[in-house]
């Protein structure tokens, strides 16, 4: 089983800003972890959990189907946001990718601070009910060559797909002119860059 490597000095400090916020939905600080597909969003949450002592992580992977790339705010909301504002755990149905269908239900318990990470974390419908709303800074092409050469040829016609929908919903529902955080992958770590400016940032 791949450890997570232990959380530097800057995710230390962002886990005490983390927990210094406001409950944003319930007694939880949600948390969002956006960014275009293969910017490294699922490495990051899980280092930020860690360093957060480990807060639990929503992937939106496990709401998102074949037949709905981005179109599970509904059920999000029942699920998950409805739940959590009355103090109660969240339960959820995660897909499965492979078998196409969704499995056992999943109960996620209403923590001080919850990480949901994937692409559409910042979207409108979701805003309102998080804390702080994190971008991970690296742009759509490199993000999606990683993705592919992450996911092997066997997917190509899947990030066809995807490639398509991810710009169709970035363009209709941008996240990062909204973003509190920039976050920026180094080779030693990560670095936070100013929020951006909301009236011409652009995904």
């Amino acid at each position: 089983m791949k450890s997570t490597p232990p959380p530097g000095a800057e995710l230390r400090q962002l886990a005490v800003r983390v927990g210094a916020l406001t409950p944003s939905c319930g007694p939880v600080r949600l948390v969002g972890v956006d960014g275009h597909a293969g910017s490294g969003k699922s490495t990051f949450a899980a280092r930020l959990a860690d360093a957060l002592g480990g807060a639990p992580v929503l992937h939106l992977d496990d709401l998102a189907t074949h037949e709905e790339f981005f179109d599970w705010t509904d059920r999000f909301r029942r699920q998950v946001l409805d739940p959590f504002g009355r103090g109660e755990a969240a339960r959820y149905d995660p897909y499965d990718w492979n078998l196409r269908r969704f499995g056992a239900a999943r109960v996620l318990e209403p923590a001080p601070v919850v990480l949901i990470e994937g692409v559409g974390a910042g979207r409108r419908a979701l805003r309102p009910a998080l804390a702080l709303l994190l971008w991970m800074e690296l742009d759509a092409q490199a993000s999606w060559i990683r993705g592919r050469q992450r996911d092997g040829i066997g997917l190509s016609a899947f990030w066809d797909d995807w490639t398509q929908a991810e710009m169709r919903h970035f363009t209709e529902d941008p996240s990062r002119p909204f973003a509190d955080t920039l976050v920026r992958q180094g080779q030693a770590g990560y670095e936070w860059l100013p929020r951006p400016d909301s009236a011409a940032g652009t995904d």
